[in-house]
């Protein structure tokens, strides 16, 4: 019977092991405690937050900063209208995205060069703030709903990694087979080539639904009506400006004084809540992000 050969691992081997896992446990403590602390605070009664009692775990909890949030009607119009954002400008930009990006990727396509150098040119220098606004004003698109999907839709970084995933995962041997069966380009791109490109149609998708759910600059600069104002919008009024309104909250006195009294409080149970669609979207398209980021971000 033969004995296994043990092979040791020479000690700078086991030296460079630690260092890494220790490295890399203090970048995860740096990550994970701000996420630990801001959801132990939410579930905190306000006098232990204000009194700086919480560090890890939630002390004399309470769901009176999630009591608060869910009356505060200003929040769910907001979030109503960051789903709306985030759903209808994701697919519009991966639409777009694909459209621009499977044309670049063709051989046959004589303009593709010239047409990159353009998109990369605007991608490094833009025409500022006033023109963008003066843009979007002659497109009548201010205060209104599309002034938050339009404008963001089409992202050159993207269409560039979309570009290079179809010129490499795609072989133009393929695109020539299909076209001796009769195939065009429309089936080709739709039959053929998305089929096999869910990875990057996943990391695209979650570029974008992240991209537009945390989008508020635009909300501030395009919309005057605060019934179209995003989530973020609203939170920039509680976390950064302190405004918390409560003459549209239906509370008792007794109620309104802890109110006053859990505004901190109510900042750290909207971030968990702002936090929540995000954390829910990612471990679905998890398994496809890796080899989309890795597959695309290779450049001719």
């Amino acid at each position: 019977m033969e004995k296994a050969i043990h092979i040791r691992e020479p000690w700078s081997d086991r030296v460079s092991i630690a260092v890494i896992y220790i490295f890399l446990s203090i970048i995860l403590l740096c990550v994970a405690y701000p996420l630990i602390y801001i959801v132990s605070s939410s579930f905190s009664s306000s006098a232990a937050v204000t009194s700086g009692r919480v560090w890890l775990f939630p002390v004399e909890p309470t769901w009176y900063g999630y009591q608060a949030v869910f009356q505060y009607p200003q929040i769910w119009t907001g979030y109503l209208n960051s789903i709306i954002y985030t759903v209808l400008g994701s697919i519009i930009s991966v639409a777009l995205t694909i459209m621009m990006a499977y044309p670049l990727s063709r051989k046959t396509f004589m303009s593709r060069k010239v047409l990159m150098w353009a998109l990369l040119f605007a991608m490094l220098f833009s025409g500022g703030l006033i023109p963008y606004y003066l843009v979007i004003k002659s497109l009548h698109l201010l205060d209104t709903r599309w002034a938050m999907i339009l404008p963001g839709a089409l992202n050159i970084f993207s269409i560039i990694v979309a570009k290079t995933f179809f010129q490499s995962s795609i072989p133009n041997d393929l695109y020539e087979a299909a076209q001796l069966d009769g195939c065009n380009d429309t089936k080709f791109l739709t039959r053929i080539v998305l089929p096999l490109s869910k990875p990057v149609i996943a990391v695209l998708l979650l570029w974008a639904a992240v991209s537009n759910w945390n989008s508020y600059f635009n909300a501030l600069i395009f919309l005057n009506s605060e019934n179209l104002y995003p989530l973020q919008l609203v939170l920039r009024e509680i976390l950064v400006l302190n405004n918390v309104s409560t003459n549209s909250i239906t509370l008792s006195p007794e109620q309104l004084k802890q109110f006053e009294d859990m505004k901190t409080l109510l900042k750290y149970s909207v971030i968990v809540i702002a936090s929540i669609p995000v954390l829910i979207l990612y471990p679905f398209i998890q398994k496809y992000f890796v080899k989309g980021v890795m597959v695309g971000s290779i450049k001719e």
